[in-house]
């Protein structure tokens, strides 16, 4: 069953739904050991951030709670009551009259990566693109936190710890 399908029979008033898609990637998500021919190889599960600001979708600026510091710049991450990830407020938006609605002025759709990301692979990805972070989030969309390039190099032996 898909996910919007678990959520629709939800919305009919089915209460115990249950949608579980997530495998290995779920497996290490919940810090469980792994094994096999990757399994000492770091991930981005193995640095991720997890305390990382949020926000409801339906609430105003002023109400959204405390940001973050990402490149220089306050970030807060929206999501729904279940921790999906849904957009991001970052930047100028701060500025913004406090009542505005967080829906009007999010980004929709962030980046993200999956937690079972190698971190070598996201490394190269985010030098590519000249960024100092990125979103990882289960395959369903369920937020997990930010993952700093920084605390990826460290991992990798490639930089000292911040």
């Amino acid at each position: 069953m898909s996910p919007r399908a678990a959520w629709r029979l939800e919305s009919l008033g089915f209460s115990k739904v249950y949608d579980y898609v997530d495998g290995k990637a779920d497996w290490a998500v919940a810090g469980l050991p792994r094994e096999g021919d990757k399994a000492g190889f770091n991930r981005a599960i193995d640095v991720v951030r997890r305390d990382v600001p949020t926000c409801r979708l339906n609430v105003l600026l002023k109400d959204a709670g405390g940001t973050v510091q990402v490149g220089g710049k306050e970030m807060c991450l929206v999501v729904n009551d279940e921790g999906i990830l849904l957009g991001r407020l970052r930047g100028a938006v701060f500025e913004r009259d406090p009542e505005t609605p967080i829906e009007e002025i999010m980004e929709s759709g962030p980046t993200t990566i999956r937690p079972d990301t190698m971190l070598q692979d996201i490394c190269a990805r985010m030098e590519k693109r000249r960024v100092d972070s990125i979103l990882v989030a289960t395959e369903t969309g369920r937020l997990i936190g930010i993952l700093y390039r920084a605390d990826a190099e460290w991992a990798l032996g490639e930089a000292e710890p911040e």
